[in-house]
């Protein structure tokens, strides 16, 4: 099971822009898939952006156009750089992995994102 800790959470204003980082503890991170997740109180937990080890991406409809994941896989990190970002997008964003050979899921703990309207 990889490990995952996310940073770059804050407080930002409706607008604005803030990066998410995720990084993975240990070896073949080259092949995961990875992604990101977030949930907002009282509601359920939702995707918001993958990328496969080949780079291709999916977005929540809700954030296309305005969010963008990438990865560089020789710092074992995934990325989501969000931009105009809206009240909306407020809650707690995980970072996951999954390995594609042993289908084993891992979770961050999360990291704040609060967007001020």
């Amino acid at each position: 099971q990889v490990q995952l800790v996310e940073s770059g959470g804050g407080l930002v204003q409706a607008g604005g822009s803030l990066r998410l980082s995720c990084a993975a503890s240990g070896s073949g991170f080259r092949i995961y898939a990875m992604g990101w997740y977030r949930q907002a109180p009282g509601k359920q937990r939702e995707m918001v952006a993958t990328i496969t080890s080949g780079g291709s991406t999916n977005y929540a409809d809700s954030v296309k156009g305005r969010f963008i994941i990438s990865r560089d896989n020789t710092k074992n990190s995934v990325y989501l750089q969000m931009n105009s970002l809206k009240s909306e997008d407020t809650a707690v964003y995980y970072c996951y992995s999954n390995h594609p050979l042993t289908r084993v899921d891992s979770w961050g703990q999360g990291t704040q994102v609060t967007v001020s309207s």
